[in-house]
């Protein structure tokens, strides 16, 4: 039996790999898949990679492209999600902020750097014809942190992908004003350098029993009921969210690479747009 470490946020898009681990498919296949959740997000999981923490992870396609163009040596495996993710944006409760847009000139609460909520908050203020580099941070940690910190009056705003935050808003902690969504593919599979070169068949293998999973997902019995007992989601909540998702299970283009880089390069978040075959497993 072969020990692969993975890691990805404990959120409802990574069910198929717990179902997957729990039906015993990888086992199956003489593979000891090791699940390492890791709430605090992308910004985490990059550092994690980096230090050879972990051999795969499940992680945002803008997080893990920064991170590998400032040199953390790691390739895409594949897109996983192939959805864009909506980012919901969210104030404290009793905020008078009512619209994005009342948002210009306030701190953003982000996990950390480098992570989603910090790069998507520059996407934003792109979109909202801000000025990214007025853009300014309180980090947080994670989920906990932001509604810490929201509730205690920081008065800043805090972007989290929108079903996770939904029963936030529905408990009166969070008010939320509207969505932010990639303007690409959310999340990829990730693999370090180390286990690419050391063991390319057996993540062959990992692909192939996340793929079928994936790809039969939306048709297991009652798969609304169990996501949404498991991760304390209202039942039309989860409905919708499997609506708008989808699995992928093919490469990432070279043009969304070159795409995410542009995004970022104009946003000063990466100092030079790289070959995209410096991204991708091949």
């Amino acid at each position: 039996m072969k020990t692969v470490r993975i890691i990805g946020v404990p959120e409802h898009f990574n069910l198929p790999w717990h179902l997957a681990i729990e039906d015993g498919a990888f086992e199956d296949r003489g593979i000891n898949l090791e699940w390492t959740d890791v709430p605090e997000g992308t910004g985490k999981m990059c550092q994690m990679l980096e230090n050879n923490e972990s051999d795969l992870a499940i992680i945002l396609t803008e997080g893990i492209i920064k991170s590998i163009s400032q040199g953390n040596p790691s390739k895409i495996v594949q897109e996983y999600i192939s959805s864009p993710l909506l980012w919901g944006v969210h104030v404290a409760a009793d905020s008078s902020r009512n619209s994005i847009q009342d948002l210009k000139n306030d701190k953003v609460a982000i996990s950390r750097l480098g992570s989603g909520s910090h790069l998507m908050a520059y996407v934003n203020a792109q979109n909202q014809g801000w000025n990214p580099e007025e853009l300014q941070f309180d980090i947080i940690n994670n989920l906990d942190g932001a509604i810490k910190s929201l509730s205690e009056g920081s008065g800043a705003y805090f972007m989290w992908e929108h079903f996770t935050t939904k029963p936030l808003v529905d408990s009166g902690t969070f008010k939320w004003l509207g969505d932010c969504p990639t303007p690409w593919p959310c999340f990829v599979i990730a693999a370090t350098d180390s286990f690419l070169d050391a063991q390319p068949g057996l993540l062959k293998h990992i692909l192939e029993v996340i793929n079928t999973y994936t790809m039969e997902f939306k048709q297991i019995p009652s798969i609304d009921r169990t996501l949404s007992n498991r991760y304390e989601q209202k039942l039309e909540d989860i409905q919708e969210w499997l609506s708008k998702t989808t699995w992928g299970q093919k490469k990432l283009s070279e043009a969304t690479v070159n795409e995410v880089q542009s995004r970022l390069f104009n946003l000063n978040l990466v100092e030079e747009i790289k070959d995209a075959s410096k991204f991708l497993w091949k």
